[in-house]
């Protein structure tokens, strides 16, 4: 038997997860015009990219709210205050919460939802958990890159791509700056990490 959606526990989850969507597709804004200040164009496009599909998320949790349109939903939850200038600070903490939706959040809601009822607000809640995954393996990868020093160098040859022009540099390190267009290095990243090609890391999600 469903339970009446209008005291019904998954209503105070959609709306705790349209929150911390919303939330977190800004942080993401945010902490894609710091790597910008800083140079890194490739980690600008990586938050601007996720930043995105955390909007789409917040869209979806919203729509579900509709039976309940026009009444206030009371939510109490914490939400995370990642204010920070360092980008590999901002990458770890991206990291933290997105692993809290996969493994905690978003399958205890799926639970919720699928006792109450409400079967769609399930799937919507465990396929989202699913990609929140994927976004965490996005951010840990650059902040790996980051940390080892080796954003722009590798330990062998390859091929670095600048995502302003498309210019192509084969070598361990990416140039300081690309010698068409003038892009700094921060322009440049992995030719097969790069968008719309074979195993794009950016794209995936």
């Amino acid at each position: 038997m469903q339970t009446n959606f209008m005291t019904s526990q998954t209503r105070i989850n959609l709306m705790r997860a349209f929150a911390g969507e919303s939330q977190a597709r800004n942080r993401y804004t945010f902490a894609k015009q710091a790597a910008l200040e800083q140079n890194l164009y490739v980690i600008s496009e990586v938050f601007r990219f996720t930043a995105e599909q955390e909007e789409q998320h917040a869209k979806i949790f919203y729509e579900l709210l509709k039976e309940g349109a026009g009444k206030n939903v009371e939510i109490t939850a914490g939400y995370p205050a990642d204010v920070y200038d360092e980008i590999e600070k901002l990458l770890e903490s991206a990291i933290h919460n997105e692993h809290e939706e996969f493994s905690d959040a978003y399958p205890s809601f799926a639970k919720t939802a699928q006792e109450e009822g409400f079967p769609k607000a399930a799937s919507k809640f465990s396929l989202i958990a699913e990609i929140e995954n994927i976004h965490k393996l996005r951010f840990m990868h650059y902040s790996e890159l980051m940390r080892e020093g080796k954003l722009f160098r590798s330990d062998g040859n390859e091929r670095w791509m600048c995502l302003n022009c498309g210019h192509i540099h084969e070598g361990s390190e990416a140039p300081l700056m690309c010698p068409v267009c003038g892009a700094r290095q921060g322009y440049f990243i992995r030719e097969n990490e790069a968008p719309f090609t074979s195993g794009g890391v950016i794209c995936q999600g």
